[in-house]
């Protein structure tokens, strides 16, 4: 802003002022409320009487009542159109500044996240005798909270009690909300207790805090004791159930919503939809859809893209489609100056779902196809909806089809910034093409803790333990602050590769070095970590130490180091425990028979099986695919359905014979029935991935890797058969199944048989 000129922009209206000859000239329109913005300055500078100066100095000479208030409210004007600077060097140019002035510039660096400048401005404010008020004080203990500053607050708090300050609901609420993110729980607990005055942000916040760090039970007794429960208590309870875990009694507290008569939000439609998706309910999710509709959400263009989502991960593709049918795909087209729907974003992202829920649900042909009419169609398509579809790929195990995503990425001039460089490496990681994911590392200078995780990450889907350690340490070197994911790689890389030692040393400098609640993912992976160390009791003490003891995947994880280890005594007991929280979860019961055929106590394998059957619980299937170009092969066990079927199990009978002579033999104890050992042989020798190998080399040139994604965990009889076929071949053979990346090069894979 120069020193004769003052611009401000509302809306599409734009007004300058300028100082000529002492007079007030317009160059363009006032906008109404530009106008009255201004007037008062009209009354302060007169013909000839005004020393030359900015406009700022002209509005508050001689600081008189009126010109202050106009100084404050042009202040207020900079700070909400976030326009700190000049914000700042008006506040310096008043001379007399009272309370008033000083709490506009506090709260709008504040909004702004400029927490080291609202504790500069609090101080400087006392020092100079202004007496801060509620709204400075709120403002003050926001940024205390976001940056965990727990001894400012308490001393904010303190100063607070000493000087009488008339404490109000909104005030204490902020005081309570400090102490809650800084895990202050006494200093908490004692606040709310005599808080004199409490609404339900006071009861919200209390429930959030516990719920935050675990304490599922203690933020249920609170949300029972609440008297009166709004939409946005509900939403805070169902919605931090499902986050730690407890899907089931998050869709319990959504049914007593209805129940109590709560009228549902567009936030609750939202976590509810969530809840849909995690349990795989379509059933939920079309109840909830019929409310949308009842209840006229369905306008609601993120409505609309949250109920696409949820019949994509449902598997209910049709249902998706004739949701999307009211979002027209012509929202800008090439060419047209206007936005021809009333929500463009939204349906861009409805958009973006679809696609994402073809490639979820393995049609990545039609995924392909969606993704090319939303670029054919759309001037541009939002990077955003660009990296939900990099994530889906990434999940998927599709990499020609991310390589596509990439090339557009690069086609439309993007620049490879932190949002989709982290979620480039992601994809090139999780389809087994690390090499791609350095690349893109390496290509973004100074990279951010998102970027540093990502590849963290990585290098521990490969199983790089040392590898994904190293580069954390680097981290750490450069002054980058890990999160709670940076740790999540971090334990998985340990876990995946033994490191017994280094696991239990990162997780305690997790929560005492940096503070961060180990979540469920982060106790999953301890459990592993144990389990396979062959820890067993350890194990079962850290489950029990840490409140886990309701989540399936603890129970899982345990039963498989169990077998690892051919514990049947205690891989019954920990059963027992999985059936008790899981009873309709097929890889309990497929995960204990395996492990008693394994061991030849056939009887018992049978009992667990026939029990599977009584209570209607199937096993699922295993899967092996493959892509070549845009087509994706899909086989299972024995699969005879593929039209070169005769050719691949000709093929594999000579591979399996060849690779006899060079040391390799069919496991057969791995069949769950009890079968004579030629009958195992041929059962185990038609594995799903087996199948796609070998129709991968069929298909593919030397020199090309074969890239096979299994949905459940590779078989220790595939992975030997993989690894012979590798150095006969000397074929490059990648496996990703539900836990890892296996590379097989040279008769060795990447996991060193540690899986």
């Amino acid at each position: 802003m120069g020193l004769g000129s003052c611009s401000r922009i509302y809306a599409s209206h734009v007004y300058l002022v300028s100082v000529t000859n002492y007079r007030i000239t317009t160059t363009t329109p006032f906008h109404p409320r530009c106008r009255q913005s201004c007037s008062l300055f009209h009354s302060t500078i007169s013909n000839g009487s005004p020393p030359p100066g900015t406009l700022h100095a002209l509005s508050i000479k001689n600081g008189s009542i009126q010109t202050l208030n106009s100084g404050n409210h042009l202040l207020s004007l900079y700070v909400k159109s976030y326009n700190m600077g000049h914000a700042q060097k008006l506040f310096d140019e008043i001379p007399r500044k009272n309370t008033h002035t000083w709490t506009i510039l506090i709260s709008g660096f504040a909004r702004a996240g400029s927490s080291e400048m609202v504790f500069n401005l609090f101080r400087e404010m006392q020092a100079k005798g202004a007496c801060p008020n509620q709204y400075t004080l709120s403002s003050v203990f926001k940024c205390c909270s976001f940056d965990n500053n727990l001894q400012l607050g308490k001393g904010v708090h303190a100063w607070m009690l000493r000087h009488g300050v008339d404490v109000d609901v909104v005030l204490g609420n902020s005081v309570l909300d400090v102490y809650l993110k800084c895990k202050a729980f006494q200093y908490a607990e004692r606040l709310f207790e005599l808080m004199g005055e409490r609404d339900v942000v006071s009861w919200n916040i209390m429930i959030g805090a516990y719920l935050r760090v675990g304490d599922v039970e203690k933020s249920l007794e609170m949300f029972r004791n609440l008297p009166c429960k709004d939409v946005v208590t509900w939403n805070t309870i169902v919605d931090g159930l499902m986050q730690r875990g407890y899907e089931r009694r998050a869709l319990e507290q959504l049914y007593s919503m209805v129940g109590y008569g709560t009228g549902f939000s567009a936030v609750t439609f939202s976590i509810a939809l969530i809840l849909a998706s995690s349990l795989s309910v379509v059933e939920l999710g079309r109840q909830l859809h019929g409310m949308v509709l009842k209840r006229g959400f369905d306008s609601d263009g993120f409505t609309r893209s949250s109920l696409v989502e949820m019949y994509c991960k449902c598997g209910r593709m049709d249902k998706a489609s004739i949701v999307l049918r009211d979002v027209p795909l012509d929202f800008r087209r090439k060419g047209d100056v206007g936005v021809t729907s009333k929500e463009p974003e939204a349906g861009i992202v409805s958009w973006g779902s679809m696609v994402s829920g073809y490639v979820w649900n393995g049609k990545y042909e039609d995924g392909l196809k969606a993704f090319r009419l939303m670029v054919r169609e759309l001037a541009v398509v939002d990077i955003r909806t660009v990296t939900t579809v990099i994530s889906a790929c990434a999940n998927a195990g599709i990499l020609d089809f991310g390589r596509h995503i990439h090339a557009y990425v690069q086609k439309i001039g993007h620049r490879i910034d932190a949002y989709v460089g982290s979620s480039l490496i992601d994809m090139y990681s999780k389809c087994g093409s690390l090499d791609d994911a350095w690349m893109i590392f390496r290509q973004i200078n100074k990279p951010n803790v998102i970027l540093w995780t990502s590849m963290i990450s990585g290098c521990s889907l490969q199983g790089q333990g040392r590898q994904t350690i190293s580069l954390f340490e680097e981290m750490l070197n450069q002054g980058i602050m890990p999160n709670e994911v940076t740790f999540l790689g971090v334990l998985n890389a340990c876990s995946h590769a033994g490191l017994l030692d280094e696991g239990c040393r990162y997780f305690r400098m997790m929560k005492d070095a940096y503070c961060i609640n180990p979540g469920v993912e982060h106790c999953t992976s301890m459990v592993d970590l144990y389990g396979r160390a062959g820890c067993l009791t350890e194990t079962k003490n850290f489950i029990f130490e840490n409140g886990l003891s309701h989540l399936t995947s603890v129970w899982k994880s345990f039963l498989s180091s169990c077998r690892l280890h051919k514990n049947i005594e205690i891989g019954k007991w920990v059963s027992d425990m999985l059936l008790q929280v899981a009873p309709s979860d097929p890889g309990a019961y497929v995960l204990l028979s395996n492990m008693c055929a394994s061991n030849h106590r056939w009887n018992e394998a049978a009992r667990v099986r026939s029990l599977m059957h009584q209570r209607g619980v199937k096993k699922q299937p295993g899967q092996s695919w493959i892509q070549l170009k845009d087509q994706i092969h899909t086989f299972v066990m024995g699969d005879r359905s593929h039209h070169q079927d005769k050719e691949i199990y000709s093929y594999l009978d000579t591979l399996i014979g060849r690779l006899k002579e060079i040391g390799y033999s069919l496991d057969a104890k791995l069949v769950m029935q009890d079968v004579e050992e030629e009958q195992g042989e041929v059962l185990i020798s038609h594995h799903s991935e087996k199948i796609a190998v070998v129709f991968g080399i069929i298909n593919t040139t030397n020199g090309i890797p074969i890239r096979i994604i299994k949905n459940l965990r590779i078989c220790t009889d595939c992975h030997n058969f993989i690894k012979y076929a590798s150095q006969l071949l000397d074929r490059e053979i990648i496996v990703r199944d539900t836990r890892r990346y296996h590379h097989f090069k040279h008769g060795s894979c990447s996991c060193e048989d540690y899986w």
